[in-house]
C-alpha cells in the first residue's frame, strides 16, 4: 500500500482506487487479503469468499476509504477537504505526524499554539488521541510506529493534561491506550513497550481500565505473547487471582491453587496461553487434569488454532513435544489460514520444532 498524505487530494485515493481494483482483477493476492481484513463484506469470512466475489471499483473505493480509517468514500472526501484549511482535523494530523515521527519539538510548539489537541480526537473511525498513537495499535497500519523517544513523547503529552485513560473506537470496543500499547509488536520490538506501560501507571492508568475486552492489562499483554511487559505489570499490582494470568505467567504454585476450582472455561483458557508462552510444567499440570490438546483455543484467545498451532509458531520445541506425546493431532489446520502445526513452524522460522514435527510425520 503506498501511502497518501494526510493533506492529499481526493484524486489520489482515486488513483489508489483504481489501481487496487485493477490488482484484484489479475488474481492479487496480497490485495485479496487486504479485503478480507478491511472490506466490511468479509468481516470474518474466510479469503476464498473474496476470490468469488463480483466485486467492482466501488467496492475498491470502500476498501481504500476503511484502510485510512473512514467508514465510507463520501466520509473520506469529507476529510480531504477539511484538511485543506485551517482548523482541528488538519491541526491533530499534523501533531498525530509529529507524535509517531518523535518530533518533540514540533509536537510542543503544535501543543502551545493549539492546546486543545492534547484532548481532541480524530475524524477517524477510531477517534483515537495523540496518546493512543503511541499505543501503535487500532490506527492506521502505515502510522503504527514506535519511536526511540516515545517515553518521552508521551510524557510530554500526559504532562499537558491527556487523560491516561481516555477511550477510543478500535477493533469494535472502546479501547485505552494502555489496552493497544500491550498488544501491539512496535513498540515491543522497539524495546520500548514495558517503559511506555509503566509511564503510563506513573500518570493514573489504570491496571484493570475502562472499555471493554481487553479491560485487564496484563491478561491483554499475555494474549498477544508479551510475557516480559505481562511480568513487568504484574510486578506493578495487575491482579494474578484468575488462572489463565497465573498460567501465563508461569507461576506453578500459584496455577497449582487455582486449578482445583477453576471452571472449564478458565482451564481451557489456561492451556492456550501456558502453550502459547512456553510453560511446560503448567501445560502438563493442565494436561493432567484433563484438558484436551486438539480443541481450538477459546473465543478471544487466538481461536482460529490449537495450542500445538502457536507453541509450534514460537518455537517451544519442550511443550510441542509434550502436546505431541499427549495426542495432538498434527494434521489439524487452522480455520485462518488453512495449515497445519507444521506451516506455523516454518512460517515461526522454527528449525528445531520445524525437523521434529516432520520426522514424527515421516515415522
Amino acid at each position: 500500500m503506498n501511502v497518501i498524505p494526510f493533506d492529499a487530494t481526493l484524486e489520489l485515493y482515486q488513483q489508489q482506487a483504481k489501481a487496487v481494483f485493477a490488482n484484484l482483477q489479475s488474481g492479487d493476492e496480497a490485495v485479496q487479503w487486504r479485503f478480507k481484513w478491511m472490506h466490511p463484506r468479509f468481516r470474518g469470512k474466510h479469503v476464498s469468499e473474496v476470490k468469488s466475489a463480483s466485486l467492482t471499483l466501488e467496492d475498491a473505493k470502500l476498501l481504500i476509504a476503511r484502510e485510512y480509517y473512514f467508514e465510507d468514500w463520501n466520509a473520506l472526501a469529507e476529510f480531504t477537504q477539511a484538511v485543506q484549511h485551517e482548523g482541528e482535523v488538519k491541526w491533530l494530523e499534523q501533531a498525530v505526524e509529529a507524535v509517531i515521527a518523535g518530533d518533540v519539538a514540533s509536537l510542543r510548539s503544535m501543543l502551545q499554539t493549539h492546546p486543545e489537541l492534547v484532548k481532541a480526537h480524530s475524524v477517524r473511525n477510531h477517534h483515537a488521541t495523540l496518546l493512543h498513537y503511541l499505543g501503535a495499535n487500532g490506527i492506521e497500519s502505515y502510522r503504527q510506529k514506535t519511536p526511540a523517544n516515545a517515553v518521552e513523547i508521551m510524557k510530554l503529552l500526559l504532562e499537558a493534561g491527556t487523560e491516561p485513560d481516555v477511550l477510543a473506537d478500535m477493533y469494535d470496543q472502546k479501547c485505552t491506550t494502555m489496552s493497544m500499547l500491550v498488544s501491539s509488536s512496535h513498540p515491543h520490538e522497539a524495546g520500548l513497550q514495558t517503559a511506555l506501560a509503566e509511564t503510563l501507571l506513573d500518570h493514573g492508568a489504570a491496571l484493570e481500565g475502562p472499555g471493554s475486552e481487553w479491560s485487564s492489562a496484563v491478561l491483554t499483554a499475555l494474549l498477544f505473547g508479551y510475557l516480559d511487559t505481562a511480568k513487568a505489570l504484574a510486578k506493578r499490582g495487575a491482579k494474578v487471582e484468575h488462572l489463565p494470568i497465573a498460567a501465563g505467567l508461569g507461576q506453578v504454585e500459584e496455577t497449582k491453587r487455582l486449578l482445583p476450582t477453576a471452571d472449564s472455561l478458565a482451564r481451557h483458557q489456561a492451556l492456550a496461553l501456558a502453550a502459547q508462552l512456553g510453560h511446560l510444567e503448567i501445560v502438563k499440570l493442565l494436561l493432567d487434569a484433563g484438558e484436551d490438546p486438539n480443541r481450538y483455543n477459546p473465543e478471544g484467545f487466538h481461536s482460529h488454532a490449537t495450542p500445538l498451532h502457536h507453541a509450534a509458531l514460537a518455537g517451544h520445541l519442550d511443550v510441542v513435544k509434550l502436546l505431541v506425546e499427549r495426542g495432538a493431532r498434527l494434521d489439524i489446520c487452522d480455520t485462518l489460514y488453512d495449515s497445519a502445526p507444521l506451516g506455523w513452524a516454518k512460517h515461526g522460522k522454527q528449525a528445531a520444532t520445524v525437523a521434529y514435527l516432520d520426522n514424527y510425520l515421516q515415522s
